[in-house]
């Protein structure tokens, strides 16, 4: 199942995409499951497929705003140089690392498929970054590495828009860098795991006005999702919604001589061919 979050006049809901468009679930479902995370925390995916079943779209999907998937998760965590040869762009002939660089997003960061990403008033240096992005679906605590497959609920994809120049302005972290309103985004949807099978491997693409930049497959992975799942465990409770944005490949904007910073009116997609296609253009901060 794909389930997707979206506005219907300016009100969130949510439903299923299939062939022709969405499946409405905000309401038909029996139980009152107010949005996507509300059904992942019942386990009620199986409710979500019985009421879909047979029904035509309520909705054309391309008309629709679309929204992240889960709109107030409690925890968006992001992993960064997880990908190979990401330590090396680095140039600081460091070791590869022993454990996960973790960072912190708020959901105001990030916006939907096919909704505009904004270059900031402060910077000309807005980068992308095309990731896999794992949904928690049965929390816990210090979860078993060969337990965490089945606390996924399923995967969708981001573009982790990154402010470069801000992410120095703090000694030891890149929290500004990485926060600045609209400057990523989380979609088009969750696909659930009985359709897509975490384990992978899954490719991942972002291109930038068709151009491919980043291309790379979850094979590479230095923390493979389910070390990802213990690892975070130890320390924090999962808890159903939450977001783990996987890492990005090489081949960012900032990894080019001279830098390649997104511009106004640049389309960025992230593709996972057994997901699908995150798209966003970039406008100016208004």
């Amino acid at each position: 199942m794909r389930l997707v979050s979206y506005l219907v006049d300016g009100e969130p809901r949510y439903g299923a995409a299939v062939e022709g468009g969405v499946v409405d679930l905000t309401k038909r479902i029996g139980r009152d499951f107010s949005d996507v995370k509300a059904l992942i925390a019942a386990s009620a995916l199986a409710d979500a497929q019985e009421a879909v079943a047979g029904q035509k779209p309520d909705y054309v999907l391309e008309k629709l705003v679309l929204l992240p998937p889960v709109l107030a998760p409690e925890k968006l965590w992001c992993i960064g140089v997880n990908y190979a040869e990401r330590n090396a762009e680095y140039k600081d002939n460091s070791d590869l690392p022993k454990y996960p660089s973790l960072f912190v997003r708020s959901m105001s960061s990030m916006t939907g498929s096919g909704q505009p990403i904004e270059k900031p008033e402060v910077s000309d240096q807005l980068d992308y970054e095309g990731e896999l992005v794992i949904v928690i679906g049965q929390g816990g605590r210090h979860i078993p590495r060969d337990k965490a497959w089945g606390h996924i609920f399923g995967m969708t994809l981001c573009n982790e828009g990154t402010i470069r120049d801000w992410l120095r302005h703090g000694k030891f972290n890149v929290t500004q860098g990485k926060n600045f309103d609209r400057s990523g985004s989380i979609g088009p949807w969750i696909v659930t795991a009985d359709e897509l099978d975490p384990r992978g491997p899954h490719d991942i693409i972002t291109r930038v006005n068709g151009e491919v930049r980043q291309q790379d497959t979850t094979e590479r992975l230095m923390f493979p999702f389910d070390f990802l799942i213990s690892y975070l465990s130890t320390f924090a409770t999962l808890k159903p919604g939450d977001m783990i944005v996987t890492g990005t490949p090489t081949g960012a904007g900032a990894r080019f001589d001279p830098p390649r910073w997104l511009k106004v009116g640049d389309v960025v997609e992230v593709e996972s061919s057994r997901i699908g296609v995150l798209r966003n253009t970039v406008i100016a901060e208004s």
